[in-house]
């Protein structure tokens, strides 16, 4: 090779070398850093592209997961306040029967009768019962449209029955004593429905809930595949990264040295 002093095609190609190695370097490093394998979108567009929309689908789905705990709450509530509703109309139809004895003075009647009208009021008030401020039971009945998906296009539909419905025939201990009995256990069969309907709603909101909860782990798996940097594999190549640019550096500097030899020669 000619000795010359205007270029230094050694020098330059070094330098390109030790450029190029210097670049995988601090990929590699932000990679690391940032525990993402797509530091910046060049890195893979296709690839961030679809990452983008598996995040953005986890976040509804956890949403979604977040709805489906509260309507669960919400018919958890309500259940517990048919289930009181329950106990109270039990004892309603034991005064309506305990009446009934001969043995009883009118005072004896008159002090059930006072317990049946308490209890009939404390039906009153478990059937304006709320759940952060929505209703647990309206009059008539009506649903609340509950999404089971991410994406809105799977929903059902969770009943604010109609307690006072149920029970208002039930107003006093003379209109269900003796052969009217069937009021009382007629209320009670609307309440038993009420119940199964509260039990199955909320049987399938928590199948609901379980099924998001696979799918969730299954998206944040895909997406990782995508996004998260491979460590084991990414520190090998931030040590081979890492040799190559101390190694260039030492080529570059030597190379440099290599016109020196123009001015020894005209020395």
């Amino acid at each position: 090779m000619a000795v010359v002093i205007n270029s230094n095609p050694a020098a330059a190609y070094a330098a390109a070398n030790l450029l190029k190695s210097n670049n995988l370097l601090q990929k590699s490093l932000s990679r690391l850093s940032s525990g993402s394998r797509i530091s910046e979108p060049a890195d893979d567009a296709g690839g961030n592209a679809v990452s983008m929309k598996l995040a953005a689908e986890i976040k509804r789905t956890e949403a979604v997961a977040i709805n489906l705990s509260n309507a669960l709450s919400f018919l958890q509530t309500q259940g517990g306040v048919m289930k009181s509703a329950s106990a109270t109309l039990d004892r309603l139809s034991e005064l309506a029967v305990l009446t009934g004895d001969v043995t009883k003075s009118p005072a004896d009647l008159s002090n059930y009768s006072v317990e049946f009208d308490n209890l009939f009021a404390e039906l009153g008030k478990l059937s304006s019962d709320s759940f952060n401020s929505i209703n647990l039971f309206t009059e008539p009945k009506t649903d609340l449209t509950v999404h089971l998906s991410q994406d809105g296009s799977q929903s059902m539909k969770i009943s604010q029955s109609s307690l006072v419905g149920a029970v208002s025939a039930v107003n006093s201990i003379a209109a269900v004593s003796g052969a009217n009995m069937s009021i009382v256990t007629d209320a009670m069969q609307s309440l038993a429905t009420m119940m199964a309907d509260n039990g199955a709603q909320a049987s399938r909101l928590q199948f609901a809930l379980d099924s998001l909860g696979v799918n969730r782990v299954s998206l944040e798996a895909a997406n990782s595949r995508i996004y998260d940097v491979d460590v084991a594999t990414e520190t090998t190549k931030l040590a081979r990264a890492n040799l190559l640019v101390q190694s260039g550096a030492s080529m570059l500097s030597q190379a440099n040295t290599v016109s020196q030899l123009a001015l020894k020669l005209l020395q």
